[in-house]
Protein backbone atom coordinates (compact mmCIF):
# COMPACT_ATOMS: atom_id res chain seq x y z
CA UNK A 1 0.00 0.00 0.00
CA UNK A 2 1.27 3.27 -0.84
CA UNK A 3 0.33 6.06 2.00
CA UNK A 4 -0.13 9.80 0.72
CA UNK A 5 2.58 12.15 2.46
CA UNK A 6 1.75 16.23 2.74
CA UNK A 7 5.20 16.98 3.40
CA UNK A 8 7.79 14.49 1.66
CA UNK A 9 10.25 17.53 0.07
CA UNK A 10 12.70 17.89 3.82
CA UNK A 11 9.54 17.59 5.75
CA UNK A 12 8.69 21.48 4.64
CA UNK A 13 4.67 22.00 3.33
CA UNK A 14 5.67 25.21 1.51
CA UNK A 15 8.82 23.26 -0.15
CA UNK A 16 6.29 20.25 -0.76
CA UNK A 17 3.94 22.97 -2.17
CA UNK A 18 6.42 24.09 -4.58
CA UNK A 19 6.97 20.46 -6.39
CA UNK A 20 4.02 19.46 -6.39
CA UNK A 21 2.65 22.80 -8.51
CA UNK A 22 5.10 21.61 -11.16
CA UNK A 23 2.96 19.45 -13.44
CA UNK A 24 0.48 22.60 -13.12
CA UNK A 25 3.02 25.22 -13.77
CA UNK A 26 4.52 23.02 -17.15
CA UNK A 27 0.94 23.14 -18.67
CA UNK A 28 0.00 26.70 -18.13
CA UNK A 29 3.46 28.04 -19.33
CA UNK A 30 3.32 25.34 -22.78
CA UNK A 31 -0.47 26.79 -23.15
CA UNK A 32 -0.16 30.35 -22.37
CA UNK A 33 3.67 31.69 -23.12
CA UNK A 34 5.36 29.43 -25.38
CA UNK A 35 1.93 28.67 -27.27
CA UNK A 36 2.32 25.18 -27.38
CA UNK A 37 -0.82 23.06 -28.97
CA UNK A 38 -2.67 21.75 -25.86
CA UNK A 39 -2.90 18.18 -27.47
CA UNK A 40 0.87 18.48 -26.52
CA UNK A 41 1.24 20.27 -23.46
CA UNK A 42 -1.15 17.89 -21.92
CA UNK A 43 0.96 14.55 -22.44
CA UNK A 44 3.86 16.98 -21.33
CA UNK A 45 2.91 18.14 -18.27
CA UNK A 46 1.86 14.16 -17.39
CA UNK A 47 5.29 13.08 -17.64
CA UNK A 48 6.12 15.93 -15.00
CA UNK A 49 3.78 15.10 -12.92
CA UNK A 50 4.26 11.24 -13.27
CA UNK A 51 8.05 12.30 -12.18
CA UNK A 52 7.06 14.35 -9.15
CA UNK A 53 4.87 11.79 -8.30
CA UNK A 54 7.48 9.09 -8.57
CA UNK A 55 10.16 11.14 -7.46
CA UNK A 56 8.98 13.33 -5.25
CA UNK A 57 6.14 12.10 -3.48
CA UNK A 58 7.71 8.21 -3.42
CA UNK A 59 4.84 6.69 -5.28
CA UNK A 60 5.71 3.31 -6.66
CA UNK A 61 6.35 3.52 -10.55
CA UNK A 62 3.70 1.13 -11.12
CA UNK A 63 1.10 2.83 -9.08
CA UNK A 64 2.18 6.07 -10.65
CA UNK A 65 1.72 4.55 -14.44
CA UNK A 66 -2.11 2.40 -13.32
CA UNK A 67 -3.39 5.89 -11.39
CA UNK A 68 -2.76 7.37 -14.80
CA UNK A 69 -4.63 4.80 -16.77
CA UNK A 70 -7.30 5.05 -14.65
CA UNK A 71 -7.46 8.87 -15.36
CA UNK A 72 -6.82 8.19 -19.06
CA UNK A 73 -9.92 5.45 -19.35
CA UNK A 74 -12.25 8.53 -17.80
CA UNK A 75 -11.63 10.93 -19.94
CA UNK A 76 -12.31 8.27 -22.76
CA UNK A 77 -15.47 7.02 -21.32
CA UNK A 78 -17.62 8.95 -20.57
CA UNK A 79 -15.84 12.00 -21.34
CA UNK A 80 -14.73 11.96 -24.90
CA UNK A 81 -17.69 9.39 -25.30
CA UNK A 82 -20.11 11.98 -24.80
CA UNK A 83 -18.54 14.44 -27.01
CA UNK A 84 -17.73 12.18 -30.05
CA UNK A 85 -21.68 11.08 -30.38
CA UNK A 86 -23.35 14.54 -29.82
CA UNK A 87 -20.87 15.79 -32.25
CA UNK A 88 -21.90 12.57 -34.39
CA UNK A 89 -26.00 13.72 -34.55
CA UNK A 90 -24.63 17.11 -35.47
CA UNK A 91 -22.56 16.07 -38.46
CA UNK A 92 -25.58 13.88 -39.89
CA UNK A 93 -27.79 17.13 -39.43
CA UNK A 94 -25.41 19.03 -41.89
CA UNK A 95 -25.05 16.10 -43.74
CA UNK A 96 -28.74 15.90 -44.81
CA UNK A 97 -28.90 19.99 -45.15
CA UNK A 98 -31.71 19.50 -42.45
CA UNK A 99 -28.84 21.89 -40.32
CA UNK A 100 -29.66 24.74 -43.08
CA UNK A 101 -33.23 24.27 -42.30
CA UNK A 102 -32.75 24.56 -39.12
CA UNK A 103 -30.91 27.78 -39.87
CA UNK A 104 -33.67 28.99 -41.98
CA UNK A 105 -36.27 28.65 -39.29
CA UNK A 106 -34.55 30.41 -36.59
CA UNK A 107 -34.19 33.61 -38.92
CA UNK A 108 -37.94 33.10 -39.11
CA UNK A 109 -38.76 33.44 -35.59
CA UNK A 110 -38.10 37.35 -35.78
CA UNK A 111 -36.07 39.43 -37.95
CA UNK A 112 -35.19 41.71 -35.11
CA UNK A 113 -31.34 40.85 -35.19
CA UNK A 114 -31.35 41.65 -31.40
CA UNK A 115 -33.57 38.74 -31.08
CA UNK A 116 -32.17 36.62 -33.39
CA UNK A 117 -29.02 37.18 -30.91
CA UNK A 118 -30.82 35.96 -28.12
CA UNK A 119 -32.24 32.69 -30.08
CA UNK A 120 -29.09 31.32 -31.65
CA UNK A 121 -26.32 33.15 -29.59
CA UNK A 122 -28.11 32.23 -26.29
CA UNK A 123 -30.74 29.79 -26.34
CA UNK A 124 -29.77 27.51 -29.60
CA UNK A 125 -26.12 27.91 -28.18
CA UNK A 126 -26.67 26.87 -25.06
CA UNK A 127 -28.47 23.83 -26.92
CA UNK A 128 -25.34 23.29 -28.45
CA UNK A 129 -23.50 23.43 -25.44
CA UNK A 130 -25.03 21.15 -23.39
CA UNK A 131 -25.08 18.54 -26.48
CA UNK A 132 -21.10 19.29 -27.27
CA UNK A 133 -19.23 21.74 -25.74
CA UNK A 134 -15.71 22.26 -26.72
CA UNK A 135 -16.41 25.25 -29.01
CA UNK A 136 -19.09 23.98 -31.01
CA UNK A 137 -21.76 26.27 -30.47
CA UNK A 138 -19.45 29.41 -30.68
CA UNK A 139 -18.77 27.91 -33.88
CA UNK A 140 -22.06 27.44 -35.52
CA UNK A 141 -23.81 30.14 -34.15
CA UNK A 142 -21.09 32.64 -35.32
CA UNK A 143 -21.99 31.16 -39.11
CA UNK A 144 -25.87 31.52 -38.39
CA UNK A 145 -25.35 35.06 -37.18
CA UNK A 146 -22.98 36.10 -40.18
CA UNK A 147 -25.77 34.18 -42.66
CA UNK A 148 -28.14 36.13 -40.82
CA UNK A 149 -26.36 39.46 -42.15
CA UNK A 150 -24.11 39.98 -39.19
CA UNK A 151 -21.18 41.84 -39.03
CA UNK A 152 -18.25 38.74 -38.79
CA UNK A 153 -16.87 40.75 -35.53
CA UNK A 154 -19.83 41.27 -34.04
CA UNK A 155 -21.15 37.85 -34.42
CA UNK A 156 -17.98 36.56 -32.93
CA UNK A 157 -17.91 38.66 -30.02
CA UNK A 158 -22.03 38.32 -29.16
CA UNK A 159 -21.37 34.21 -29.28
CA UNK A 160 -18.36 34.45 -27.20
CA UNK A 161 -19.76 35.86 -24.38
CA UNK A 162 -22.79 34.13 -24.55
CA UNK A 163 -20.82 30.90 -24.02
CA UNK A 164 -20.92 31.39 -20.54
CA UNK A 165 -23.90 30.42 -18.16
CA UNK A 166 -24.69 26.45 -19.88
CA UNK A 167 -20.40 25.96 -19.95
CA UNK A 168 -20.64 24.71 -16.39
CA UNK A 169 -23.46 21.81 -17.73
CA UNK A 170 -22.31 21.02 -20.94
CA UNK A 171 -21.75 18.06 -22.67
CA UNK A 172 -24.17 16.26 -21.08
CA UNK A 173 -23.03 17.86 -17.83
CA UNK A 174 -19.32 16.66 -18.22
CA UNK A 175 -17.72 19.52 -16.36
CA UNK A 176 -19.98 18.65 -13.54
CA UNK A 177 -19.75 14.76 -13.91
CA UNK A 178 -15.52 15.37 -14.15
CA UNK A 179 -15.56 17.41 -10.65
CA UNK A 180 -17.69 15.19 -8.57
CA UNK A 181 -15.05 12.22 -9.90
CA UNK A 182 -12.37 13.57 -9.15
CA UNK A 183 -13.27 15.24 -5.60
CA UNK A 184 -14.91 12.46 -4.27
CA UNK A 185 -17.87 14.60 -3.77
CA UNK A 186 -21.87 13.06 -4.66
CA UNK A 187 -22.98 14.34 -8.05
CA UNK A 188 -26.40 15.51 -7.02
CA UNK A 189 -24.40 17.76 -4.23
CA UNK A 190 -21.84 19.25 -6.72
CA UNK A 191 -24.36 20.06 -9.61
CA UNK A 192 -27.10 21.53 -6.95
CA UNK A 193 -24.24 24.03 -5.76
CA UNK A 194 -23.22 24.98 -9.41
CA UNK A 195 -27.32 25.18 -10.03
CA UNK A 196 -27.11 28.11 -7.57
CA UNK A 197 -24.52 29.96 -8.63
CA UNK A 198 -24.68 30.04 -13.11
CA UNK A 199 -28.32 30.81 -12.92
CA UNK A 200 -26.93 33.99 -11.52
CA UNK A 201 -25.12 34.81 -14.49
CA UNK A 202 -28.14 33.72 -17.01
CA UNK A 203 -29.94 36.81 -15.66
CA UNK A 204 -27.36 39.15 -16.83
CA UNK A 205 -25.76 37.77 -19.93
CA UNK A 206 -28.84 38.27 -22.33
CA UNK A 207 -28.88 41.97 -21.02
CA UNK A 208 -25.18 42.23 -21.98
CA UNK A 209 -26.27 40.69 -25.47
CA UNK A 210 -28.86 43.09 -26.25
CA UNK A 211 -26.34 46.09 -25.56
CA UNK A 212 -23.54 44.44 -27.24
CA UNK A 213 -25.65 44.40 -30.65
CA UNK A 214 -27.43 47.21 -30.52
CA UNK A 215 -25.55 49.66 -27.63
CA UNK A 216 -28.22 51.37 -25.52
CA UNK A 217 -31.03 51.35 -27.69
CA UNK A 218 -30.88 47.97 -27.71
CA UNK A 219 -30.99 47.39 -24.25
CA UNK A 220 -33.96 50.49 -24.01
CA UNK A 221 -35.92 48.60 -26.50
CA UNK A 222 -35.85 44.66 -26.18
CA UNK A 223 -34.85 44.75 -22.06
CA UNK A 224 -37.99 43.10 -21.78
CA UNK A 225 -37.56 39.64 -24.07
CA UNK A 226 -33.76 39.82 -22.86
CA UNK A 227 -34.75 39.67 -18.94
CA UNK A 228 -37.71 37.07 -19.70
CA UNK A 229 -35.63 34.98 -21.76
CA UNK A 230 -32.71 34.84 -18.94
CA UNK A 231 -35.23 34.33 -16.59
CA UNK A 232 -37.06 31.49 -17.78
CA UNK A 233 -33.09 29.75 -18.76
CA UNK A 234 -32.04 30.38 -14.97
CA UNK A 235 -35.58 29.04 -13.07
CA UNK A 236 -35.16 25.73 -15.15
CA UNK A 237 -31.52 25.44 -15.03
CA UNK A 238 -31.47 25.21 -11.30
CA UNK A 239 -34.43 23.13 -11.13
CA UNK A 240 -32.83 20.61 -13.25
CA UNK A 241 -29.93 20.68 -11.63
CA UNK A 242 -31.27 20.87 -7.75
CA UNK A 243 -34.11 18.43 -8.12
CA UNK A 244 -33.83 16.25 -12.16
CA UNK A 245 -30.93 15.79 -13.78
CA UNK A 246 -27.32 17.38 -13.92
CA UNK A 247 -27.33 15.90 -18.14
CA UNK A 248 -30.71 18.00 -18.58
CA UNK A 249 -30.10 21.06 -16.79
CA UNK A 250 -28.79 23.34 -19.88
CA UNK A 251 -31.13 21.37 -22.60
CA UNK A 252 -33.92 22.15 -20.46
CA UNK A 253 -32.91 25.69 -19.82
CA UNK A 254 -32.32 26.58 -23.50
CA UNK A 255 -35.58 25.13 -24.30
CA UNK A 256 -37.48 27.41 -21.76
CA UNK A 257 -35.46 30.38 -22.79
CA UNK A 258 -36.11 30.48 -26.23
CA UNK A 259 -39.93 29.54 -25.04
CA UNK A 260 -40.39 32.29 -23.04
CA UNK A 261 -38.59 34.67 -25.72
CA UNK A 262 -40.99 33.89 -28.33
CA UNK A 263 -44.21 33.94 -26.12
CA UNK A 264 -42.84 37.78 -25.19
CA UNK A 265 -45.28 40.23 -27.11
CA UNK A 266 -43.31 42.05 -29.40
CA UNK A 267 -40.86 39.75 -29.50
CA UNK A 268 -41.72 38.60 -33.00
CA UNK A 269 -42.50 42.18 -34.39
CA UNK A 270 -40.52 43.71 -37.51
CA UNK A 271 -37.43 45.90 -36.51
CA UNK A 272 -37.29 49.29 -37.24
CA UNK A 273 -35.15 49.84 -39.86
CA UNK A 274 -32.62 52.02 -38.96
CA UNK A 275 -31.98 48.95 -36.41
CA UNK A 276 -31.40 46.97 -38.81
CA UNK A 277 -29.15 49.15 -40.67
CA UNK A 278 -26.95 49.46 -38.08
CA UNK A 279 -26.49 46.32 -36.95
CA UNK A 280 -27.03 43.92 -39.83
CA UNK A 281 -23.89 45.52 -41.99
CA UNK A 282 -22.65 41.84 -43.14
CA UNK A 283 -24.04 39.95 -46.47
CA UNK A 284 -27.39 38.15 -45.60
CA UNK A 285 -26.94 34.44 -47.03
CA UNK A 286 -29.44 34.34 -49.83
CA UNK A 287 -30.81 30.69 -49.03
CA UNK A 288 -32.78 32.15 -45.84
CA UNK A 289 -35.85 33.33 -48.29
CA UNK A 290 -36.14 29.58 -49.19
CA UNK A 291 -39.69 27.95 -47.89
CA UNK A 292 -39.21 24.52 -46.39
CA UNK A 293 -41.77 22.27 -46.14
CA UNK A 294 -42.82 21.50 -42.76
CA UNK A 295 -42.35 17.83 -42.74
CA UNK A 296 -38.48 18.65 -43.15
CA UNK A 297 -38.77 21.52 -40.43
CA UNK A 298 -40.11 18.83 -38.14
CA UNK A 299 -37.34 16.25 -39.09
CA UNK A 300 -34.88 19.48 -38.61
CA UNK A 301 -35.77 19.74 -35.43
CA UNK A 302 -36.30 15.98 -34.45
CA UNK A 303 -32.58 14.79 -33.32
CA UNK A 304 -32.77 17.46 -30.74
CA UNK A 305 -36.13 16.36 -29.20
CA UNK A 306 -35.02 12.99 -29.38
CA UNK A 307 -32.49 13.68 -27.21
CA UNK A 308 -34.60 15.09 -24.65
CA UNK A 309 -36.95 12.58 -24.83
CA UNK A 310 -34.65 9.71 -24.53
CA UNK A 311 -32.49 11.48 -21.65
CA UNK A 312 -35.68 12.07 -20.02
CA UNK A 313 -37.44 8.82 -19.68
CA UNK A 314 -33.71 7.60 -18.47
CA UNK A 315 -34.24 9.71 -15.29
CA UNK A 316 -37.93 7.34 -14.12
CA UNK A 317 -36.44 5.12 -11.64
CA UNK A 318 -37.62 2.49 -12.92
CA UNK A 319 -35.46 3.05 -15.80
CA UNK A 320 -32.55 4.19 -14.21
CA UNK A 321 -32.14 1.56 -12.04
CA UNK A 322 -32.68 -0.53 -15.37
CA UNK A 323 -29.64 1.30 -16.74
CA UNK A 324 -27.52 1.17 -13.73
CA UNK A 325 -27.26 -2.48 -13.49
CA UNK A 326 -25.04 -2.42 -16.63
CA UNK A 327 -22.83 -0.83 -14.28
CA UNK A 328 -19.09 -2.12 -13.87
CA UNK A 329 -17.44 -2.01 -10.18
CA UNK A 330 -14.01 -3.31 -9.81
CA UNK A 331 -11.04 -2.84 -8.01
CA UNK A 332 -8.51 -1.12 -10.31
CA UNK A 333 -5.91 -2.89 -10.76
CA UNK A 334 -1.94 -1.70 -9.70
CA UNK A 335 -3.75 0.80 -7.78
CA UNK A 336 -3.51 0.47 -3.59
CA UNK A 337 -3.36 3.84 -2.39
CA UNK A 338 -4.26 5.28 1.08
CA UNK A 339 -4.78 9.00 1.97
CA UNK A 340 -2.65 9.95 4.93
CA UNK A 341 -4.66 8.97 7.63
CA UNK A 342 -4.45 5.59 6.42
CA UNK A 343 -7.70 5.11 5.01
CA UNK A 344 -8.15 3.88 1.55
CA UNK A 345 -8.98 6.21 -1.39
CA UNK A 346 -11.97 6.37 -3.41
CA UNK A 347 -9.83 5.74 -6.54
CA UNK A 348 -9.21 2.46 -5.89
CA UNK A 349 -12.41 1.18 -6.80
CA UNK A 350 -13.63 1.68 -10.13
CA UNK A 351 -16.99 2.29 -11.50
CA UNK A 352 -17.78 1.63 -15.56
CA UNK A 353 -21.21 2.96 -16.79
CA UNK A 354 -21.72 1.34 -19.52
CA UNK A 355 -25.16 1.76 -20.55
CA UNK A 356 -26.35 4.83 -18.16
CA UNK A 357 -23.86 7.33 -19.22
CA UNK A 358 -25.20 10.45 -21.10
CA UNK A 359 -22.88 9.01 -24.37
CA UNK A 360 -24.64 6.02 -24.75
CA UNK A 361 -27.98 7.94 -24.53
CA UNK A 362 -26.79 10.43 -27.40
CA UNK A 363 -25.39 7.45 -29.02
CA UNK A 364 -28.99 5.66 -28.86
CA UNK A 365 -30.74 9.14 -29.95
CA UNK A 366 -28.10 9.18 -32.71
CA UNK A 367 -29.35 6.42 -34.41
CA UNK A 368 -32.54 7.24 -33.99
CA UNK A 369 -31.53 10.62 -35.80
CA UNK A 370 -30.27 8.62 -38.78
CA UNK A 371 -33.49 6.22 -39.07
CA UNK A 372 -35.34 9.60 -38.60
CA UNK A 373 -33.33 11.86 -41.36
CA UNK A 374 -32.95 8.53 -43.66
CA UNK A 375 -28.92 8.55 -43.27
CA UNK A 376 -28.12 4.98 -44.72
CA UNK A 377 -26.27 2.74 -41.90
CA UNK A 378 -22.84 2.92 -43.85
CA UNK A 379 -22.72 6.85 -43.91
CA UNK A 380 -24.07 6.83 -40.37
CA UNK A 381 -20.61 4.86 -39.63
CA UNK A 382 -18.73 7.04 -41.70
CA UNK A 383 -19.54 10.07 -39.99
CA UNK A 384 -19.46 8.85 -36.50
CA UNK A 385 -15.59 7.78 -37.92
CA UNK A 386 -15.05 11.15 -39.38
CA UNK A 387 -16.01 12.69 -36.00
CA UNK A 388 -13.49 10.55 -34.17
CA UNK A 389 -10.88 11.86 -36.70
CA UNK A 390 -11.96 15.12 -36.28
CA UNK A 391 -11.68 15.12 -32.27
CA UNK A 392 -8.42 13.37 -32.33
CA UNK A 393 -6.22 16.37 -31.25
CA UNK A 394 -9.33 16.86 -28.28
CA UNK A 395 -9.46 13.23 -27.21
CA UNK A 396 -5.37 13.18 -26.83
CA UNK A 397 -5.71 16.36 -24.74
CA UNK A 398 -8.85 15.19 -22.62
CA UNK A 399 -7.17 11.97 -21.85
CA UNK A 400 -3.44 13.47 -21.15
CA UNK A 401 -5.51 15.82 -18.61
CA UNK A 402 -7.39 13.66 -16.76
CA UNK A 403 -4.40 11.40 -16.46
CA UNK A 404 -2.37 13.84 -15.18
CA UNK A 405 -5.22 15.16 -12.64
CA UNK A 406 -5.47 11.47 -11.25
CA UNK A 407 -1.64 11.02 -10.75
CA UNK A 408 -1.38 14.25 -8.53
CA UNK A 409 -4.44 14.19 -6.98
CA UNK A 410 -3.33 9.73 -6.21
CA UNK A 411 0.24 10.68 -5.38
CA UNK A 412 -0.64 13.40 -3.13
CA UNK A 413 0.35 16.35 -4.80
CA UNK A 414 -3.17 17.86 -4.84
CA UNK A 415 -3.53 17.72 -1.20
CA UNK A 416 -0.21 19.39 -0.58
CA UNK A 417 -0.92 22.40 -2.70
CA UNK A 418 -4.75 22.57 -1.15
CA UNK A 419 -2.83 22.56 2.43
CA UNK A 420 -0.82 25.21 1.42
CA UNK A 421 -3.63 27.56 -0.30
CA UNK A 422 -5.94 27.04 2.98
CA UNK A 423 -3.48 29.66 4.81
CA UNK A 424 -5.84 32.30 2.58
CA UNK A 425 -8.70 31.08 5.23
CA UNK A 426 -12.17 33.36 4.78
CA UNK A 427 -10.60 34.94 1.15
CA UNK A 428 -10.23 31.70 -0.49
CA UNK A 429 -13.90 31.58 -1.11
CA UNK A 430 -13.58 35.18 -3.06
CA UNK A 431 -10.38 34.01 -4.78
CA UNK A 432 -11.57 30.24 -5.61
CA UNK A 433 -13.44 31.28 -9.08
CA UNK A 434 -10.38 33.08 -9.85
CA UNK A 435 -8.77 29.85 -10.22
CA UNK A 436 -11.12 28.30 -12.36
CA UNK A 437 -11.44 31.08 -14.82
CA UNK A 438 -7.59 30.69 -14.97
CA UNK A 439 -7.65 27.30 -15.72
CA UNK A 440 -10.67 27.37 -18.40
CA UNK A 441 -8.53 31.05 -19.86
CA UNK A 442 -5.55 28.79 -20.10
CA UNK A 443 -7.03 25.07 -21.59
CA UNK A 444 -9.95 26.49 -22.86
CA UNK A 445 -12.22 23.66 -21.22
CA UNK A 446 -14.43 23.73 -18.16
CA UNK A 447 -13.58 20.21 -17.77
CA UNK A 448 -10.23 20.51 -17.66
CA UNK A 449 -10.13 23.06 -15.20
CA UNK A 450 -11.91 21.14 -12.84
CA UNK A 451 -9.80 18.23 -13.52
CA UNK A 452 -6.57 20.28 -12.55
CA UNK A 453 -7.83 22.31 -9.90
CA UNK A 454 -11.19 20.11 -8.18
CA UNK A 455 -9.36 18.29 -5.67
CA UNK A 456 -6.99 21.55 -4.62
CA UNK A 457 -9.85 23.60 -3.93
CA UNK A 458 -12.05 21.11 -1.77
CA UNK A 459 -8.37 20.27 0.22
CA UNK A 460 -8.03 24.03 0.77
CA UNK A 461 -11.69 24.16 1.69
CA UNK A 462 -11.48 21.34 4.20
CA UNK A 463 -8.40 22.90 6.14
CA UNK A 464 -9.64 26.35 6.00
CA UNK A 465 -13.02 25.30 7.34
CA UNK A 466 -15.20 26.70 4.51
CA UNK A 467 -17.60 24.17 2.59
CA UNK A 468 -16.12 22.03 0.19
CA UNK A 469 -19.14 21.42 -1.96
CA UNK A 470 -19.24 25.67 -1.98
CA UNK A 471 -15.62 26.22 -3.52
CA UNK A 472 -15.79 23.11 -5.72
CA UNK A 473 -18.54 24.62 -7.23
CA UNK A 474 -16.75 27.72 -7.69
CA UNK A 475 -14.24 26.61 -9.39
CA UNK A 476 -16.02 25.16 -12.28
CA UNK A 477 -19.02 28.72 -11.91
CA UNK A 478 -15.89 30.40 -12.06
CA UNK A 479 -14.02 28.76 -15.16
CA UNK A 480 -17.26 29.28 -17.45
CA UNK A 481 -16.15 33.20 -17.47
CA UNK A 482 -12.83 32.39 -18.77
CA UNK A 483 -14.52 30.14 -22.19
CA UNK A 484 -14.74 33.93 -23.77
CA UNK A 485 -10.84 34.54 -23.60
CA UNK A 486 -9.62 31.04 -23.95
CA UNK A 487 -7.41 31.17 -26.78
CA UNK A 488 -8.58 27.68 -28.28
CA UNK A 489 -12.78 29.85 -28.37
CA UNK A 490 -10.94 32.87 -29.86
CA UNK A 491 -9.19 30.74 -32.73
CA UNK A 492 -12.44 28.70 -33.41
CA UNK A 493 -14.54 31.55 -33.21
CA UNK A 494 -11.74 33.43 -36.03
CA UNK A 495 -11.90 30.76 -38.17
CA UNK A 496 -15.62 30.18 -37.88
CA UNK A 497 -16.37 33.92 -39.28
CA UNK A 498 -12.90 34.40 -41.48
CA UNK A 499 -11.08 36.57 -39.27
CA UNK A 500 -8.18 34.31 -38.86
CA UNK A 501 -5.49 36.61 -37.14
CA UNK A 502 -7.51 38.52 -35.82
CA UNK A 503 -7.80 36.93 -31.91
CA UNK A 504 -6.36 39.82 -30.31
CA UNK A 505 -9.18 42.08 -31.46
CA UNK A 506 -11.30 39.96 -29.76
CA UNK A 507 -9.50 39.41 -26.65
CA UNK A 508 -10.07 43.12 -26.42
CA UNK A 509 -13.49 42.93 -26.76
CA UNK A 510 -14.41 40.12 -24.86
CA UNK A 511 -11.91 41.01 -21.70
CA UNK A 512 -13.85 43.65 -19.90
CA UNK A 513 -17.12 41.35 -19.93
CA UNK A 514 -14.88 38.30 -18.78
CA UNK A 515 -13.31 39.99 -15.99
CA UNK A 516 -16.60 42.01 -14.90
CA UNK A 517 -18.65 38.98 -14.21
CA UNK A 518 -16.10 36.84 -12.76
CA UNK A 519 -16.13 39.58 -10.18
CA UNK A 520 -19.92 39.49 -9.80
CA UNK A 521 -19.01 35.73 -9.68
CA UNK A 522 -16.48 36.11 -6.78
CA UNK A 523 -18.57 38.13 -4.96
CA UNK A 524 -21.49 35.59 -5.37
CA UNK A 525 -19.84 32.67 -3.82
CA UNK A 526 -17.55 34.57 -0.98
CA UNK A 527 -21.49 36.06 -0.03
CA UNK A 528 -22.71 32.10 -0.54
CA UNK A 529 -19.54 31.53 2.35
CA UNK A 530 -20.74 33.78 4.62
CA UNK A 531 -24.74 34.46 6.17
CA UNK A 532 -25.49 36.61 3.36
CA UNK A 533 -26.44 34.20 0.95
CA UNK A 534 -25.56 31.14 2.92
CA UNK A 535 -28.97 30.46 3.38
CA UNK A 536 -28.93 29.76 -0.70
CA UNK A 537 -26.43 26.72 -1.06
CA UNK A 538 -28.64 22.69 -0.29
Amino acid sequence: MFVQQLEPVHGSLGLSALIATLPLVTVLVLLGAVRMKAHRAGPTGLVVAALVGWLGYGMPLGQTASSAAQGALFGLFPIMWIVVNALWVYRMTVRTHHFDILRRSFGRLSDDPRIQALVIAFCFGALLEALAGFGAPVAICSVMLVALGFDPVRAAVVCLVANTAPVAFGAMGTPVVTLAQVTGLPLDVVASVVGRQTPLLALVVPLVLVGLVDGKRGLRETWAPALVCGLAFAVVQFAAANYVSAQLADIGAALAGAGALVAVPGARRPAAEPVRAAVLTGARSEDLDEEDPRPEVARAYAPYVLIVVIFSVAQIPAAKDWLARANQVFDWPFLNVADPHGEPVSGNVFTLPLVSTGGTLVLIAGVATALVLGVHARVAVREWLGTVYELRFAILTVTSVLALAYVMNLSGQAATIGHFVAAAGAGLAFLSPVLGWFGVAVSGSDTSANALFGALQVTAAQQSGLSPELLAAANSSGGVLGKMISPQNLTIACAAVGLAGREGDLLRKVLPWSLGLLLVMCLIVFAQSTVVLSWMLP
